[in-house]
């Protein structure tokens, strides 16, 4: 969720009118943000009303604010419901691409996206928001990140409302932030809700440039928000065998009661996708589970109907109605061959974890232990978490099987190859050769 801020006066006024930047957040009151200064505006469904709007952004002065509303936990979709944008000289507008979609997919708003191109766009944890806005073609060429900045200032809590309490002594309500946003007609206090998130967006940007400028940040800020939008585009691969991470899969000992799980999340899945509902509505993880450990029991061979009706969600009404899909599944594991039960274990892609290096690798933990400990006191002397100064993952994988020979070059092109930006390499590299040579 985004939300926005307000400035504060300065230390020429009263006392009680203190500026924030000299006032602890304990010191100071804050204030409870209950609407938008120019009121909650109507919310854009018609092309019409969407042509005077795109308009009135494209004609505003400075960077765009912008939010999205989805519904997650409740449909199987990741697509946004509810656009927020803001920009000084047009406003907030609230855009519902619902009514923009064709049959066949997605609204298309790459119309808008071009009048704003070369605008920097403000976003609050972007890589929340990104997928769906590519997904309606609405991306930005430029854009400020809000909660990565904080992070990049060594900031220790980045939510937005601590954000906006720290820089501005203002409090912003949360209690739809898990609303069902696919819900119609949005009510009011919803759109009250959304509007206020992009209502002061702009100001905490500029709050927090200048903290990125004082700190000599400014550019590790612009490289890892042009990495954002350089990345925007790119799909991730479908994860191999995404029925693994069901929650409680731990209790699951067998790779017969694995097939189970797998058996059953395929079938919740093609359910939740045909009806777009969140798959926990569905069937909760906890009931896939809980059936595939009976499993674990030696002397059960097999699952039958009397098994599904042991655990107590598959009686609720949703799963009930699908009993007899359920049952299916059953018997399509009991007719599984040896060789087509899943692998307890997934081949590893990359590095083994790195409790297991020492005895897989000692070379490749030794150097671990040296250049790990040191990267995570960089991390601590340049006030920013030691994730966001290097991947952990770019780090393993170089370390696990490092370039030869070992040379400034030659980790540039290395850890280039893992999506290490310039600023990162920078500081990071001469650390490694430290330890490594």
């Amino acid at each position: 969720m985004t939300h926005g801020t307000d400035e504060r006066s300065t230390d020429e006024r009263s006392t009680d009118e203190r500026s924030t930047d000299e006032r602890s957040t304990d010191e100071r009151e804050t204030v409870v943000l209950e609407s938008p200064a120019d009121g909650v505006p109507d919310v854009i469904t018609t092309p019409e009303a969407l042509a005077a709007a795109s308009a009135a952004l494209a004609a505003g002065t400075g960077p765009v604010a912008i939010d999205t509303e989805r519904a997650q936990g409740f449909r199987y979709s990741g697509r946004a419901y509810l656009i927020q944008l803001r920009r000084e000289g047009a406003g907030t507008v609230l855009l519902d691409p619902i009514p923009f979609q064709p049959e066949s997919g997605p609204a298309d708003l790459s119309e808008l996206a071009g009048l704003l191109a070369g605008d920097e766009w403000i976003l609050h944890a972007a890589t929340q928001d990104l997928p769906c806005l590519a997904e309606v073609k609405l991306l930005p060429t430029t854009l400020f990140d809000t909660e990565l900045a904080a992070r990049l200032v060594g900031l220790p809590r980045v939510a937005l409302g601590t954000l906006i309490e720290e820089a501005f002594g203002l409090t912003l309500r949360k209690e739809h932030s898990a609303a069902d946003w696919s819900r119609r007609p949005l009510p009011p206090d919803w759109l009250n809700y959304a509007a206020l998130d992009v209502e002061l967006l702009i100001e905490l940007r500029a709050w927090l440039v200048e903290k990125l400028e004082a700190a000599g940040k400014i550019e590790w800020a612009r490289q890892e928000f042009a990495h954002l939008v350089e990345r925007a585009c790119v799909v991730p691969p479908p994860r191999q065998d995404p029925w693994r991470r069901t929650s409680g899969l731990h209790a699951v000992h067998s790779s017969r009661a694995l097939a189970v799980v797998r058996e059953f999340w395929q079938v919740r899945d093609e359910l939740a996708s045909g009806m777009d509902r969140a798959p926990s509505k569905i069937l909760p993880d906890r009931a896939i589970t809980g059936l595939a450990a009976r499993l674990n029991n030696p002397e059960v061979k097999r699952l039958t109907a009397s098994d599904l009706s042991a655990v107590p969600e598959f009686a609720w009404r949703a799963p009930a109605r699908y009993r007899a899909r359920w049952l299916a599944a059953l018997d399509r594991v009991a007719a599984l061959t040896r060789d087509q039960l899943p692998p307890r274990q997934l081949a590893q892609e990359g590095p083994p974890p790195t409790r297991n290096w020492e005895q897989r690798n000692p070379e490749a933990a030794a150097r671990w232990d040296a250049v790990r400990p040191a990267v995570v006191a960089l991390a601590e002397q340049l006030e920013l978490p030691v994730e966001n100064l290097i991947s952990p993952d770019a780090l393993r994988r170089v370390l696990w099987q490092p370039p030869q020979p070992l040379t400034a070059d030659s980790l540039h092109v290395a850890l280039a190859a893992e999506l290490a930006r310039p600023w990162q390499r920078d500081l990071v590299i001469p650390v490694m050769l430290t330890q490594l040579t």
